[in-house]
């Protein structure tokens, strides 16, 4: 058992791959948090960040500033370049801990458990304006027992959060839904049932698919189990064992995209620690094997996935340097081949509980750093490093003539539309003012940075954003 496995339990208690083109960066470090307290992301079965629509950014994390732990956010409205200052979320004289945060459309929604009613339960609120106000607390579990380490996810006005809850006497993990994003919930569904402890689930939502994982020893040894819905969280199937090894399988994170499932966890079968993947193509209902992805001679532990059409990105957090550091890895074919790794951070302390999403070109990581002598919240970003799985938007009612794509989206100076560089385009900005007109194979050379809409001067296609940085 490893200490970060210690840490877990009692906090309860490519090589084969061409490397990314030159543009493919990564942005310096940024740190996000300033404060003399501890500031933290949670584990890695909860995502602490969420990038949005419109180059809105949320960010979360708990916070001891105000002596209890206590759940703070913090957004961005224009893909990571400007931050807002921080926003308390929770203000009760308790312990508010290990946040989660997903996103759909311009509703965010956060979970964390909270000890305000002399047990830990899960709490929820929802802002409905990208992060500008929100609601009041709700409290979603009534357990005599302790409830932690929620996980989220978000699908129109579906939302969907498990957790692992010690009711039962045996640690289990529970589920439950809202369809009115967030307005009113489901009644509480117990997901596992087996006679040993089940942890720290992980859930994706894709559609009407739901699909949540997590580790558990009921057959004497630690292994990740998954189990899925495909009526929108209503009904599930059975529990499936995905792991068979001698080793400590845990710490999983699952993400989806379509029909594609994607799996990652820890996994000491070696030795040390590594980063083991696997994928489903039928959503869920058949899977590779194990896939080694980390080869270090160090601990690669905590490992956050995220999924937008073919790309699969991942990030974990690795002591191969002799501190723990956050390094990424990405497959561009949905998981059968991965580029090299990358270090993201380069501090002198230890850089912790990374959380990733993506969305348009953009990839977006938070993580917990010490460098500065206390636990804060560093974030970095690659403009371009999910390029290729920009929006491509029809006009609603009626039949699109074409459908366009900018790239590269975000742009520094300016962007083309492949296959329409002749072709004339206006550009207009957040406001509805028109910023120009230019051909398709020069857009936005002379406009400041910021978040535009481009549509073509004579066919028929829906509007798509594209976002210049500076």
């Amino acid at each position: 058992m490893t200490s970060r496995h210690l840490f877990l339990l009692f906090a309860a208690l490519c090589l084969a791959y061409p490397a990314p083109p030159a543009w493919a960066q990564w942005e310096p470090e940024r740190r996000l948090v300033f404060n003399d307290s501890m500031a933290m992301t949670s584990p890695n079965n909860a995502r602490c960040l969420a990038a949005g629509p419109g180059g809105s950014i949320q960010v979360v994390w708990w916070d001891t500033r105000n002596v209890f732990g206590e759940i703070y956010t913090k957004r961005s409205t224009d893909c990571g370049i400007s931050w807002s200052q921080d926003t308390r979320l929770t203000f009760e004289p308790a312990r508010s801990l290990y946040p989660a945060v997903a996103v759909s459309g311009p509703e965010i929604h956060v979970a964390w458990s909270e000890d305000r009613d002399g047990n830990y339960e899960i709490y929820y609120k929802r802002s409905t304006d990208e992060g500008g106000t929100w609601s009041p607390d709700t409290r979603l579990t009534y357990a005599v027992n302790n409830g932690w380490f929620p996980s989220l996810a978000a699908v129109g006005d579906d939302v969907h959060v498990v957790w692992w809850d010690y009711r039962d006497r045996d640690h289990e993990v529970y589920y439950k839904r809202s369809t009115d994003g967030g307005a009113t919930w489901s009644s509480d569904a117990r997901l596992t049932f087996a006679p040993h402890d089940s942890w720290y689930p992980s859930v994706s939502a894709s559609g009407a698919m739901v699909h949540a994982v997590w580790w558990d020893n009921r057959d004497g040894n630690y292994e990740i189990y998954y189990k899925r819905s495909t009526d929108n969280g209503f009904s599930w199937g059975p529990d499936v064992r995905l792991t068979s090894d001698s080793g400590w399988s845990s710490t999983p994170c699952v993400a989806s995209s379509g029909d594609r499932v994607y799996l990652a966890w820890e996994d000491d079968r070696n030795g040390a620690g590594e980063i083991y993947f696997q994928w489903s193509s039928d959503r869920g209902l058949s899977w590779s094997p194990d896939t080694r992805l980390t080869f270090d001679p160090g601990w690669s532990v905590m490992p956050s996935l995220w999924a937008s059409g073919p790309k699969v990105h991942l990030v974990w957090d690795d002591d191969r340097d002799g501190n723990e550091e956050i390094y990424y890895r990405c497959s561009g074919d949905s998981g059968l081949t991965w580029s090299g790794e990358e270090r993201l951070s380069f501090g002198r302390y230890n850089s912790t509980y990374p959380s990733i999403s993506a969305i348009d070109s953009m990839i977006h990581v938070v993580w917990t750093d010490s460098r500065s002598g206390n636990p804060e919240i560093y974030y970095t970003r690659n403009p371009t490093g999910n390029s290729g799985t920009e929006e491509r938007t029809e006009v609603r009612g009626e039949r699109a003539e074409v459908r366009i794509r900018a790239t590269p989206n975000p742009f520094v100076s300016f962007a083309t539309v492949p296959g329409h560089e002749g072709e004339g385009f206006e550009l207009y900005d957040i406001t509805g003012r028109k910023a120009g007109t230019y051909k398709g194979g020069r857009i936005g050379d002379n406009v400041p940075p910021g978040v535009y809409f481009l549509k073509p001067v004579d066919k028929k296609a829906a509007p798509i954003r594209i976002v210049k940085i500076k």
